[in-house]
């Protein structure tokens, strides 16, 4: 099952994470399939970027997001509840 999740990839301290769909058996730094965009909590307000279409094409795939990523996904209007 394909799974729509953060990957953390900041320094210690620093968090960043990029959102990724990903194998569910997978790390979760591990292998991933594609990158769909990039979080940033620490900056005020919390930085997004995201690429919709790639978003929806895997949603269309059945992939799953996870919840942090689901919240993401609904704040930044790309899917609704």
């Amino acid at each position: 099952m394909v799974k729509i999740r953060l990957q953390r990839v900041g320094a210690h301290k620093a968090p960043k994470y990029r959102i990724v769909a990903a194998d569910s058996r997978s790390p979760r730094d591990g292998k991933f399939l594609e990158v769909l965009g990039t979080y940033v909590p620490t900056t005020e307000p919390a930085t997004v970027t995201l690429d919709a279409e790639k978003i929806q094409a895997w949603l269309a795939k059945g992939a799953q997001p996870t919840i942090t990523v689901k919240n993401i996904l609904i704040a930044n209007k790309i899917i609704t509840k």
